[in-house]
């Protein structure tokens, strides 16, 4: 079959919208009519040449949609189910998934070579095989994804809000609440008020800290964090440390939880040093694996036993949070339609994440015609 998709040919470069070949599901594959698709930041550093995938590549791993067909084999869902997409596969029996770290499947080792398991493709155009961003591939309006990267959801709950919880809000959630520990009467600080650092602020604020310190340059962003829990917001490092300093009579953070577009070595730093005694700094951003990020001294870690780690998918596991968090949304205790800034169509993809660049956006969401 054929599907409008839009297609990264190589960094630096913009997405292209162009028509491409669809196979069929195979065994344990689906095939996924596509309702909506996130604009995520990690797309963003395919063109920045942050992450190097195999191109040509279909962008977007942020998906929701209706199951329209299965391949031999299928026992999750079925044709008609409504399923939110998990960014990384989760197999269920390989050593991490058994042990309840689905977000570190051994499937998700290749997601950046858009390959299914196999290592088949099911995109094609121009006699050239197309990848598909981490098996997904939501910059197209159908797509043919393994069983292991779908979540069967309610089938009352919009899509296009749902979409939300494909990534960026279970690893905002999850670094406050599973890999941050964030507990009733801390003290959090976030840096990066994006589309995970806002999911990060109001799972601090869920989890009852005292205090929810946001920290972005951007001021739509400081004030969007106070409408989501923070207790205070500023813009600059230097203005939160001075605050959390009064605030805690001296004793600094519990958490710092780093979730800035593109991490550096400064933030860390920065955040390294908004902690206090026994503090946890997570890293959940990313930035080019190549580059050395984390300088602090190893005297003060050891001293002051703090603690540097960081999460893939804020720790969280696919197949039950993703579900967790869908009905915490409809019992009104977590805030997602908030979230969307601005919906694009597929032809605005660009357009879109030009958007996320100026800072417009906490999130845009691109609706597929349907």
């Amino acid at each position: 079959m054929k599907t409008k998709a839009a297609v990264l040919f190589d960094a630096g470069k913009p997405f292209e919208i162009m028509e491409l070949d669809l196979d069929g599901p195979g065994p344990g594959e689906v095939l996924i009519k596509y309702s909506a698709a996130g604009l995520c930041h990690s797309d963003l550093h395919l063109i920045d040449n942050d992450l190097v995938p195999r191109f040509p590549i279909v962008g977007g791993h942020e998906g929701a949609g209706i199951i329209e067909d299965v391949g031999p084999g299928v026992t999750k869902v079925a044709p008609g189910d409504h399923v939110v997409c998990s960014f990384i596969p989760n197999c269920g029996t390989c050593r991490y998934c058994s042990t309840g770290r689905q977000n570190l499947c051994d499937m998700g080792a290749t997601i950046l070579d858009g390959h299914m398991p196999d290592g088949s493709f099911r995109f094609h155009g121009g006699g050239n095989d197309v990848g598909a961003m981490c098996m997904l591939g939501t910059f197209s309006e159908r797509a043919t994804i393994s069983q292991h990267s779908v979540v069967k959801v309610d089938d009352w709950l919009p899509l296009e809000t749902a979409v939300l919880v494909g990534c960026g809000v279970p690893s905002g959630w999850g670094t406050a609440n599973y890999a941050g520990g964030v507990r009733a009467g801390d003290t959090a600080v976030v840096f990066g008020i994006g589309g995970l650092g806002i999911n990060a602020v109001q799972g601090a604020a869920g989890a009852g800290a005292k205090y929810v310190v946001a920290v972005d340059p951007i001021e739509f962003k400081r004030e969007t964090a106070l409408k989501f829990g923070a207790t205070h917001a500023f813009a600059t490092a230097e203005e939160a440390t001075e605050k959390i300093t009064e605030l805690t009579w001296g004793q600094m953070a519990d958490q710092a939880l780093v979730l800035v577009g593109t991490v550096d070595e400064q933030v860390v730093s920065e955040a390294f040093n908004a902690v206090g005694k026994g503090g946890t700094v997570v890293i959940t951003g990313l930035a080019n694996p190549e580059k050395l990020t984390v300088h602090v001294s190893g005297g003060v870690l050891t001293l002051f036993e703090k603690t540097i780690k960081g999460t893939l998918f804020g720790s969280a596991n696919p197949q039950y949070d993703i579900v967790k968090l869908l009905r915490l949304y409809d019992a009104g205790h977590l805030k997602l339609d908030e979230l969307v800034t601005t919906k694009y169509t597929l032809e605005q993809v660009n357009e879109g994440y030009q958007d996320l660049r100026d800072g417009k956006n906490i999130r845009g969401v691109i609706v597929h015609d349907t």
